[in-house]
């Protein structure tokens, strides 16, 4: 018996990996590109944030709104507006309260006036970033293993497919359409090799990330398990634990807080992104101390963010800051993979530019997946049935590939809809996304196969587009107004709803165009026999 040759061997590997892991990597990939933007999709979702518009006074706002709120706090922690998220969010811990992500008092204001807003209880875009690389509904840790290995699989149907297609390149630059089976290998091939470098620099910088979860032997080995000791020597933030806020020393006076204009424009000579967020230790007291955080850098080996500048809260001079220990080699190395990995540092076309990059990526998994189908419809139509095997792959192709988009809309829709008292509002966000997506699966089980496809296709196109047309309602939230006003990121968001929308729309109108081959061809009309000579006659 003949063996199989080692390129023959790739593609079975390519096939059967792609396809066993397919969905999950389809659903990974997919909310991981909308990662990229989440903190613009968790504004555009708190719709309370629309009028709010920062200016140079904002910082100067925040300080006279916390005077007033909590004059006896023991430490103020202002986050600045930015870019990607121009909230202006304010938080105070009392004294001996325990310093961490979940204490304290919160508060978000406005930018422009520095009054209180109530903003409607989200995850936002973070729900999709966590469930990128963390699912829902189960153990951390276990959602986590289950999303590395499939990242390894990815990896491996990466490699195995280039080495597959000898003439992958050549194949990028043709498409023949309706074609069947060769139109979606010809989609396959030129959306896996338009992004290549992306695709497998995101899988393996993704891999690199479950590094200290997958292999942790070493640190085990010379920290005796202690992961928090390892990263705390290693400089990494994750392993600074909580502390208690200092309680006021006897020889406390009270004293009137520097102004913190001046502060602010000496981080903006030091930093080119200038400050991000204010901490004020014991304000209103002469041991008052202003810490300044760098806004995150352009730097793909420092983390953005790690400087800092301090100084004393009455007289405003500068204080000694702790020097940055030098980062380790394999610290700056993992730094590089990780910066890539959640482009941090990118502004934003270099962030456009990686969306565009995950959306090519998610369509590779797609038409893969469709691929799969069509590819073994001639084997079908000689057995006269449909294999059960063959049918459930048909069934969770439409429920993920069109159905995730559909579960998304949805998700933005409850955002909108649900009343913003609501008990447990968050979680019925996410209770909404997962209903329907476990609805877009059960379909396909009730319809056929093609209008199983066009009908969820439909409904995600009209979900997407009738969001910004529901937003004309929202005060600061319509198209016209954020034109005007210029704020592109809602802008942005609006547009990109309508682009998704018209290109669902445009896939089940080609989808209801579509006839399968044996439909298209036709039988050839019989020839007239030519008359004889006796019939003449």
């Amino acid at each position: 018996m003949k063996q199989p040759s080692f390129r023959q061997t790739n593609a079975w590997l390519h096939t059967w990996t792609g396809l066993l892991l397919g969905w999950l990597l389809y659903a990974v990939f997919l909310t991981g590109t909308l990662s990229f933007f989440h903190q613009e999709i968790s504004f555009w979702m708190k719709p309370e944030l629309h009028g709010s518009v920062p200016d140079g006074d904002s910082a100067i706002r925040a300080v006279d709104r916390l005077q007033q709120l909590a004059p006896d706090a023991a430490q103020w922690n202002i986050n600045l507006p930015t870019e990607r998220n121009p909230a202006l969010e304010v938080q105070w811990f009392a004294p001996g309260e325990r310093i961490g992500k979940g204490g304290g008092q919160r508060l978000t204001l406005d930018a422009a006036t520095g009054e209180p807003i109530t903003v409607r209880e989200t995850r936002g875009g973070g729900f999709l970033y966590r469930f990128h690389f963390e699912l829902y509904g189960m153990p951390r840790v276990t959602a986590r293993w289950i999303v590395a290995v499939a990242t390894m699989v990815m990896l491996v149907a990466i490699i195995s497919g280039v080495v597959t297609h000898k003439k992958i390149f050549k194949d990028f630059f043709t498409f023949r359409p309706r074609k069947g089976q060769r139109s979606w290998l010809d989609a396959h091939n030129a959306t896996a090799v338009l992004a290549l470098p992306f695709h497998f620099m995101i899988t393996y910088s993704g891999l690199l990330l479950f590094m200290y979860m997958l292999m942790p032997w070493g640190v085990n080995s010379a920290y005796q398990g202690d992961m928090q000791a390892y990263f705390s020597e290693a400089g990494n933030r994750r392993g600074a634990p909580e502390r208690d806020v200092q309680r006021p020393a006897s020889n406390e006076q009270p004293a009137e807080l520097t102004a913190i204009a001046p502060l602010l424009a000496q981080a903006e000579q030091h930093w080119p992104r200038g400050a991000a967020s204010i901490r004020i230790s014991n304000p209103g007291s002469s041991r008052a101390v202003i810490e300044l955080r760098e806004r995150g850098g352009d730097s793909l080996i420092e983390r953005g963010g790690s400087e800092q500048l301090r100084f004393d809260g009455v007289t405003g001079g500068l204080l000694d800051t702790p020097t940055a220990a030098a980062i380790p080699a394999t610290n700056a190395v993992y730094n590089v993979f990780s910066s890539l990995h959640l482009i941090r540092f990118a502004g934003p076309p270099l962030r456009w530019l990686f969306f565009l990059s995950g959306l090519l990526g998610t369509a590779m998994i797609a038409t893969g997946l469709v691929l799969w189908v069509v590819k073994r419809l001639p084997e079908r139509r000689k057995l006269g049935r449909t294999p059960f095997g063959h049918r459930l792959v048909e069934v969770l192709n439409i429920g993920t590939v069109a159905g995730l988009p559909l579960a998304i809309g949805v998700y933005f829709w409850a955002n909108r809809l649900l009343p913003a008292g609501l008990t447990q509002r968050t979680d019925w966000e996410i209770r909404s996304f997962l209903l329907a997506w476990l609805l877009c699966l059960l379909h396909p089980l009730l319809r056929s196969h093609k209008r199983a496809w066009q009908e969820q296709l439909v409904a995600a196109a009209v979900l997407f587009a009738s969001l910004p047309l529901f937003s004309l309602g929202l005060p600061y939230s319509g198209l016209p107004s954020t034109l005007v006003s210029g704020s592109w990121l809602l802008v942005s968001m609006d547009l990109t709803l309508l682009a998704s929308a018209a290109l669902l729309g445009y896939a089940a109108y080609a989808l209801g165009r579509h006839q399968p081959a044996a439909a298209r061809q036709s039988p050839r009309p019989a020839r007239k026999a030519l008359p004889t000579t006796e019939a003449s006659a």
